[in-house]
């Protein structure tokens, strides 16, 4: 699974695992039900599975939401029980809900009782100091009443108070043994695991524990480490393709978005890290980044930073 964000990055990652679970950024239940709903939930068929995630606390905005969703023909609805910034806690979405577990089942009860695709939750650890194995074990024991029955855990802790977002994603230690502990107490139900994970092969070592894997940051940064995903974790037989039949497969979407309107830089900055770690992999990343923004870029500057890395 892969916890990736706007259509044109999901599309860029289908290219590379044609299995992986695809999960947009959360959306905002308000943002759905008042704004452009084209917006928020238009994706390309390639995508599939695809998951859309929510974040919001009023359960009837979230069934309305996971209706939206499901008529769209999204394959599952994740509420989001993670998020820490400060914008969402005030509006009750994400990590704050951690403290109220009897209205995170609610709302998954509402969710699920109005759709008939998956709906599932992802979660932290914990939250400042409720940050106690018994407080996730209560937290997961009520929640599961909802009849909820796949959680995605962040192994970290969230700090409301005194943390960034992006210091949320580093500072709290990792206790992945937490998570694999949960899997022992609630074996009945899917336990995924998030949070600093690399490599496939690191992947690998938490199936022994756990029921599914979730990538965030490496698969953005370094979208290649998905490449071999479809055989390792999949068992599928189709040959890995390389970086450059990547690149080269993704041209004619870039080509159909730029006709309708769409910006080079939106596109391309979702592929910086392709050659990541490859020998001209710092030129194709500068190249595209001081030209993808000009007027009128097109096409050609990807073709141009490819020279870099042939």
């Amino acid at each position: 699974m892969m916890d990736w964000t706007d259509r044109h990055c999901r599309y860029f990652h289908r290219l590379i695992s044609s299995q992986a679970v695809l999960y947009t950024e959360m959306v905002t239940t308000g943002a759905l039900i008042h704004g452009n709903t084209e917006r928020f939930l238009k994706y390309n068929p390639q995508e599939h599975p695809v998951a859309l995630q929510l974040g919001g606390s009023n359960p009837q905005d979230l069934a309305q939401c996971s209706k939206m969703a499901e008529d769209y023909g999204y394959d599952e609805v994740n509420l989001n029980v993670g998020c820490p910034s400060d914008r969402v806690q005030n509006n009750m979405i994400g990590a704050c809900l951690m403290a109220h577990p009897e209205l995170v089942a609610e709302c998954l009860h509402t969710m699920q009782s109005s759709v008939s695709v998956p709906v599932t939750v992802k979660h932290r650890l914990g939250i400042d100091d409720m940050d106690s194995y018994e407080q996730l074990h209560h937290f997961i024991s009520t929640v599961k009443m909802s009849g909820c029955k796949t959680f995605i855990i962040h192994a970290r802790k969230a700090i409301l108070q005194g943390l960034s977002p992006k210091e949320n994603r580093d500072i709290p230690p990792l206790k992945y043994e937490w998570v694999y502990r949960i899997k022992q107490d609630f074996p009945e139900r899917e336990i995924l695991i998030n949070g600093g994970i690399k490599t496939l092969e690191a992947s690998q070592e938490h199936l022994q524990h756990v029921d599914g894997v979730m990538l965030g940051r490496e698969a953005y940064q370094n979208p290649y480490i998905m490449a071999e995903a479809d055989q390792v974790c999949y068992g599928q037989s189709s040959s890995v393709p390389s970086r450059a039949e990547v690149l080269e497969q993704f041209y004619p979407y870039i080509e159909e978005q730029l006709s309708q309107g769409a910006y080079l830089g939106h596109m391309t900055r979702h592929i910086l890290g392709l050659f990541h770690g490859q020998r001209g992999g710092r030129q194709f990343r500068r190249h595209i980044s001081e030209n993808a923004h000009r007027s009128g870029a097109g096409i050609e500057v990807l073709k141009q930073a490819a020279e870099f890395v042939k």
